[in-house]
């Protein structure tokens, strides 16, 4: 694993709140409203906002309505857009290559799904040595109906996560779980 270092550029990473992608996720309005909200608050400090879209041609195509971001969230001219087609906003995607030019060595992780994509870009981020922040409530997921008699329930997930960030350790490697209004760029 290569380090990044502690560069003290940061950047929010807005993970697949995409229209299709949120429809009946815990708290959806609640997690869209607050990463509109918190890249705001990036843009205005100068910290880059990234937006990452998932493609898929049988799920969400591109340009699909599925496809959009949510309407709630408004991308500022200044903001990057990273198409990807795997879990991990890393796999076969310029994202790192932009992290390098802009030399963010801190991720601020939000967006969709929990279980998939968030965790994947958390562990794929956290594998190339950056420091990563998890925003504890902007991410969501569905309900999970693994059986008639198991279902994972979002909540319980999103928690999952957040403890499972909160707690791993890698050599040199900082990482935080915070609520939004916790988060200050």
């Amino acid at each position: 694993m290569a380090r990044i270092g502690t560069i003290g550029n940061a950047a929010l990473l807005v993970v697949d709140v995409q229209n299709a992608v949120m429809k009946n996720a815990y708290d959806s309005a609640g997690v869209a409203a607050r990463i509109a909200e918190l890249a705001g608050r990036a843009r205005a400090a100068g910290v880059p906002v990234i937006y990452v879209q998932h493609t898929d041609d049988s799920e969400l195509p591109e340009n699909s309505h599925g496809w959009q971001l949510v309407p709630e969230l408004d991308s500022g001219p200044a903001d990057h857009h990273i198409q990807k087609h795997f879990n991990s906003a890393f796999e076969e995607t310029g994202l790192d290559t932009l992290l390098h030019e802009m030399q963010v060595s801190e991720l601020i992780l939000a967006g969709a799904a929990t279980n998939w994509c968030i965790r994947a870009t958390a562990y794929g981020a956290l594998n190339r040595g950056y420091d990563l922040t998890l925003v504890a409530d902007a991410h969501s997921c569905k309900d999970m109906q693994l059986s008639e008699e198991k279902t994972l329930f979002a909540a319980d997930l999103i928690l999952e996560l957040n403890m499972g960030i909160q707690y791993i350790e890698y050599p040199g490697i900082k990482t935080r779980v915070l609520k939004s209004v916790e988060l200050t760029f």
